[in-house]
């Protein structure tokens, strides 16, 4: 039998029109529902209270041990801007552009390894997949510390850039397999969160442990990865016993919420679901999409000015004339304000189901803040542009990963999609090591006027991408309301349906 087209209360033709052929079984009343999730019962009905604490009940088990993994992978991977003014660059004789070439290193690996580690986390189970290389992480972390020559430290961040590609995109896909759409970006900001907190805590622990400096024989930027490292560790064994899979295998979930859970993210993207096994096309298809090109790199865009301030914002606090524990103190409050932004534009985005204005602040945030600083203006107002950056970099991150996930279905479809945003941006990260170099402090003019250029980019790129989603969703729109005028049906099988993704007629794309 066919489904009918159903209608938003603005009267406007949502996803769902285009008629397509499904499997339903009949209810208890006689009325009929989609079938129930094979080896779980048929999905309850909810009320809107009921399907609050539900979601509840999921945040609390999941976000929580994600969050803290981010952190501590945040911490380890920008502690070696703390660790540079701790003695790093001294100690091991990391002259000329020997310290951006090891932060570029760990960039490389990272960059290779990103959509493998995507394409093979539903097969090896994430409960088991990302607590083990958060292990591998924390362990090469605390070797950092030990290191005792220029290459030792480039091997080791060559590893540990290994190690941490699969959090992020396997992190973003596994949220993506777990919300509805436009519940995704909220609980992504609350992720990225942890990644903006760490900013704060890192000079904040950094100035504590500068004081262990001599310890043991060490300097302060041994026992930074030292005990960052171990940090890691701990989180890692934790998440062992927490982190669980995917819906449908979920035991902290009665068999009905799992039933609910899955049949509401089956239906989410399309009428008839999403395809759910892997094929090459899927990989091809996703490699050669324009859009997820212009997606990647609007997400480079706003990544290259994170990772450009991340690491150097320390150094360039320090070029203002300030002391090495003042800057790092100085760190902290712009990271603070990031965070509560990233948390309350994520949740605004899912409210309002729009994630490109989110994006466009972020930019205008990073273009006026990069701007000052490269500008010849006093101390206080540099500064105040160190919040503009740190904050529009960190907040417009979240709904440009929910923007990838929204608009790209199937499930590695969108595993491959993530793992090439995620890719991207890294390799936007290795961009950001060269470019703020020792010569040009304090100014830094070079890194200030890369980073314009690459948001200048995501700027131009964006008003394009949300033309084209624009005029495909009216396109679709038109089309269907035609064809409801002229009582005119397109029969579509459920197979067809999904092998479309999004070309499939029923889909929206999320502006």
């Amino acid at each position: 039998m066919t489904v009918p087209a159903p209608r938003s209360p603005s009267g406007s033709i949502e996803k769902g029109s285009i008629e397509a052929v499904v499997e339903e079984v009949p209810s208890e009343d006689g009325g009929l529902v989609y079938e129930a999730p094979r080896n779980l019962p048929t999905p309850p009905a909810l009320s809107v209270e009921e399907e609050k604490r539900l979601w509840r009940k999921i945040d609390t088990r999941i976000l929580p041990i994600f969050t803290v993994m981010y952190f501590v992978a945040s911490l380890v991977r920008s502690n070696i801007g703390n660790a540079k003014l701790q003695g790093l660059t001294t100690q091991l004789e990391l002259t000329g552009n020997k310290y951006n070439i090891a932060l570029a290193m760990y960039f490389v690996s990272y960059t290779c390894f990103t959509v493998p580690s995507n394409l093979v986390i539903k097969k090896l189970r994430p409960s088991r997949w990302l607590p083990g290389i958060a292990l591998v992480w924390g362990i090469l972390a605390t070797l950092m510390g030990l290191v005792k020559s220029y290459p030792q430290l480039v091997g080791v961040r060559v590893l540990l850039g290994i190690a941490e590609a699969g959090l992020p995109p396997g992190v973003f896909y596994y949220i993506t397999m777990w919300y509805p759409r436009h519940m995704v970006s909220y609980r992504i900001g609350l992720f990225w969160g942890g990644a903006t907190f760490a900013g704060a805590f890192s000079g904040l622990l950094a100035f504590g442990i500068s004081f262990m400096s001599g310890t043991a024989g060490l300097l302060g930027w041994s026992w930074i990865f030292i005990i960052e490292g171990l940090i890691s560790v701990v989180v890692a064994v934790v998440a062992f016993f927490v982190l669980v899979d995917f819906p449908d295998t979920a035991t902290f979930l009665t068999s009905e919420e799992r039933a609910y859970v899955v049949n509401r993210l089956k239906y989410d993207n399309s009428s008839v679901g999403e395809e759910e096994h892997f094929e090459s096309r899927h990989l091809w298809e996703t490699l050669t999409s324009w859009r997820v090109l212009f997606c990647c790199l609007i997400n480079m865009s706003v990544i290259t000015p994170v990772y450009g301030i991340t690491f150097f914002l320390p150094s360039i606090i320090n070029g203002f004339g300030f002391n090495t524990v003042i800057s790092q103190l100085l760190s902290i409050p712009p990271y603070v304000v990031a965070t509560m932004t990233v948390v309350a534009w994520s949740k605004w985005s899912d409210n309002v189901k729009k994630r490109s204005p989110f994006i466009c602040a972020g930019l205008v945030f990073c273009l006026v803040g990069f701007a000052i600083n490269a500008a010849d203006v006093s101390i206080g107002a540099r500064y105040f542009g160190t919040y503009l950056v740190v904050t529009g970099s960190y907040a417009g991150f979240p709904g440009n990963v929910s923007w990838m996930g929204n608009n790209t279905v199937g499930h590695y479809r969108r595993a491959v999609a993530i793992g090439m945003q995620v890719m991207f941006a890294n390799a936007g990260g290795a961009i950001a090591c060269f470019v703020y170099r020792g010569e040009d402090a304090p100014r830094y003019l070079l890194g200030h006027g890369v980073e314009l250029g690459f948001v200048t980019m995501g700027l131009v790129l964006l008003p394009i991408m949300v033309t084209t989603y624009m005029r495909d969703n009216m396109g679709r729109n038109a089309v269907q309301r035609d064809m409801e005028k002229r009582g005119l049906k397109i029969e579509h099988t459920p197979e067809e349906l999904r092998k479309m993704g999004n070309q499939a007629p029923d889909f929206r794309y999320t502006l």
